[in-house]
């Protein structure tokens, strides 16, 4: 599965859990590939805004990751780093509970599930497990994601993959465009532009 390069920018509407926008800046990075965005959204009458960089090698292995959140009680700030020995840390603190995580996962975006598309090799119909180290909207706190993609069919226009999360218990179909940036991600993201 042979991806496009990455727009130079993309955006999306939230919808379903959430009303709100997104922004997304692609580039080079000091590694490899820097993407950078904004997403504000209203969820349960409780208003955020989360800035995020994530710096990437060239084989699409996350590096550092740079987020902020804004809420009604303030900012938050965090730093997720993976070492050499694919280890993570967060805010300085090494955090076992992420090893085996190749990608970070933000809760209040639909961009991070294009990292792992351009990482793998993914072949129709074989479920690959990925699990992520995942940031949450309202307080960037960090957890361990299990989450499995088995790619359904892949065209002209781009593919679509079956999606489960074990930790939230989401299963559901994701389509994305010849570049793997996500197109419709139910009840979360819609592509805008």
């Amino acid at each position: 599965m042979q991806l496009k390069p990455l727009p130079r920018q993309a955006s999306w509407r939230h919808t379903g859990v959430r009303r709100g926008f997104e922004v997304l800046f692609t580039g080079p990075g000091p590694r490899g590939h820097r993407l950078r965005g904004v997403s504000t959204a209203v969820e349960d009458a409780s208003a955020w805004s989360v800035d995020y960089s994530i710096d990437l090698d060239l084989a699409w292995r996350t590096q550092e990751v740079r987020a902020g959140v804004s809420t009604i009680d303030g900012e938050r700030h965090t730093v997720l780093r993976r070492s050499a020995d694919h280890g993570w840390e967060v805010d300085g603190l090494a955090r076992a509970d992420l090893t085996g995580c190749v990608d970070v996962d933000f809760e209040s975006s639909g961009v991070t599930n294009t990292l792992p598309l351009h990482r793998l090799e993914f072949t129709v119909g074989e479920p690959m497990r990925v699990p992520a180290a995942f940031v949450q909207a309202n307080d960037l706190d960090v957890i361990r994601l299990e989450q499995e993609y088995t790619l359904v069919a892949v065209s002209p226009r781009g593919m679509s993959f079956h999606y489960e999360s074990r930790t939230f218990d989401v299963v559901c179909e994701l389509t994305f465009d010849p570049a793997g940036l996500i197109l419709d991600y139910p009840g979360i993201a819609v592509r805008d532009a």
